[in-house]
Parts: C-alpha cells; sequence; structure tokens
C-alpha cells in the first residue's frame, strides 16, 4: 500500500484513522507503541522531528500534523468531494474552521485549563468566550461547516469537539452535542472507531 499513517489509538492518529475510511482509499496502520516511547526512535524522528503522532507517508511524501493530513488526503484523493475546489467559494469557509481547531480551540482550552495569565489581543485564541462563540457561529444553524455538505472539514473540526466533548473539556453546548451526534452517524467514523478499538484490545487498553 502506498499510505502508512504510523497510528496508536490513544494519539491524534485516531481521528486520521477517521480521514483515511472518509477518503475510502486502501492504507496501512503502523503501529507505534508511545508508552514504550517508540515515536522517539530515530526512524520516526526523521519522519517527524517533534517525535509525535500521527505521522502519514504516502510514496516519498510525508505528512504530519493531523490538520495538514486531512486537507492533503482530501485534496489528492477526494478534491471536489470532502475539499472544495479551488474556484469553490466554500473553499475559504473550509480551510477558515480546519485550521480554527488546531490553533484556536485546542489552545484556548488548554489555557482555560492551565489557569494560563496572558493577554486576549497578544493571544491567538484570544479569550476562552470568545472562542466558544466562534465555535459555535460555525455549525449553529446548519448541519456542516459549510452547510447541508459534509466536507473533511467536518473531520477536522468535529474531531476536535467530539474528542473534548468526550473528555468534558469544553462547554457541552446543545449545538455541539446535536453536531457530534450527527457525526457519530457516519459509515467511515463508525469503521475508524472500530479499527481504533480493535487496536486497543490488542493492546491490552481500557
Amino acid at each position: 500500500m502506498s499510505i502508512v499513517l504510523y497510528h496508536h489509538p490513544y494519539s491524534r492518529a485516531a481521528n486520521a484513522v477517521w480521514m483515511l475510511e472518509e477518503v475510502g482509499v486502501p492504507y496501512e496502520l503502523r503501529p507505534v507503541d508511545i508508552m514504550k516511547g517508540a515515536h522517539k526512535a530515530p526512524d520516526l524522528l526523521a519522519l517527524n522531528p517533534m517525535g509525535k503522532l500521527p505521522i502519514l507517508t504516502d510514496g516519498d511524501s510525508v505528512v504530519t500534523e493531523s490538520a495538514a493530513i486531512a486537507l492533503y488526503l482530501a485534496d489528492r484523493y477526494a478534491y471536489g468531494r470532502l475539499a472544495p475546489r479551488a474556484d469553490d467559494p466554500a473553499r475559504a469557509t473550509y480551510l477558515r474552521w480546519s485550521l480554527f481547531a488546531p490553533s484556536v480551540i485546542e489552545p484556548g482550552i488548554m489555557a482555560k485549563q492551565a489557569g494560563w495569565v496572558y493577554k486576549e489581543t497578544q493571544a491567538g485564541w484570544g479569550s476562552y468566550d470568545a472562542m466558544l462563540k466562534a465555535t459555535e457561529s460555525a455549525i449553529a444553524d446548519r448541519p456542516y461547516v459549510l452547510g447541508d455538505d459534509f466536507s473533511m472539514a467536518d473531520v477536522v473540526f468535529g474531531g476536535t469537539l467530539r474528542f473534548m466533548l468526550a473528555f468534558k473539556t469544553i462547554e457541552a453546548r446543545p449545538s455541539f452535542t446535536a453536531y457530534a451526534e450527527r457525526l457519530a452517524q457516519r459509515p467511515a467514523l463508525q469503521r475508524a472507531e472500530a479499527r481504533n478499538a480493535a487496536r486497543r484490545a490488542e493492546l491490552g487498553l481500557a
């Protein structure tokens, strides 16, 4: 197989499985035992100097960072289906919310949990309340980020929300929970969850 995802079910690689299932191309899951520090091995550091998962290789191409993997897969294998074309006005909204999740939601949650003291004007994620309002605005009156059309942006943005809701690190607003429930009906997500669960079982993890 050309596509290899370096994977552990307790890493962001778990959401990358959903990305691959939505795209619908063959791929290999290559186990990495992060509990034993295998993600810091020289061969993995050569692929990702950060020593983190997920890492995706596609032939000679190497992609790291969850949002980058999502955008890469959608553009290469589902262009016009999961990724709006470059001349589609929806492309702007698609990119906006795909990148909002890792650059605003995640650090905003971390800052809140850790009690960081900072100037909101100097932080890209602003205030926690502003982050929540902006997040809700993306889905408050529509089924998906692009309206009626599901896209890879929902895997990134929605995957982040699903994780935060599951671990109760974000306020469970009705629009968030309804969105997460819609996403849970995706056959590709159900297949991804089954693959992640099987890997957890193999590793003896809860």
